[in-house]
């Protein structure tokens, strides 16, 4: 009977996010997108939580390459010491997906422990019917706060 050597990666709902930094103040949300969108679409607002946000590029426009600094830059981000969660979000769930398994399994390589979580649905969801984004789920459209430059 084999293994899976890899750690685990869980998911959680915005809302469900939302809840469990507010439960856990040394948890961090790591918002994956470009800088681009932060700029122009915004960034979920943990102000009133007072949890840490860290903005850090998994894959960097305009052709998508991954960060080859990412795993560096999270570490550095954490200031030596894990958190004990680390929520991981982008525009839909699927980048961040990626870099919280990265992260996790660098972490795991090293003996650290960290819960990774990524962000289901992202900061603006699937997209509609209409092919737009930020009405049907995600962050933004479940009336989490956020903010925007």
């Amino acid at each position: 009977m084999g293994t899976d050597a890899s750690p685990r990666v869980s998911e959680l709902l915005p809302h469900e996010t939302w809840d469990a930094l507010s439960e856990t103040p040394e948890a961090v949300l790591i918002d994956v997108r470009t800088a681009a969108e932060w700029g122009f679409v915004g960034c979920p607002d943990l102000s009133e939580l007072g949890n840490a946000m860290h903005c850090i590029e998994w894959a960097q426009y305009p052709d998508m390459s991954v960060n080859s600094r990412f795993v560096e830059a999270v570490k550095e981000a954490f200031g030596g010491e894990c958190p004990p969660a680390a929520y991981f979000i982008c525009r839909s769930g699927a980048r961040s997906l990626r870099a919280a398994q990265a992260v996790a399994q660098a972490l795991s390589d090293e003996g650290q422990k960290c819960d990774c979580i990524n962000v289901a649905e992202g900061f603006e969801g699937d997209l509609s019917e209409q092919n737009h984004r930020g009405g049907l789920n995600g962050w933004k459209a479940r009336g989490l706060p956020w903010r925007q430059s």
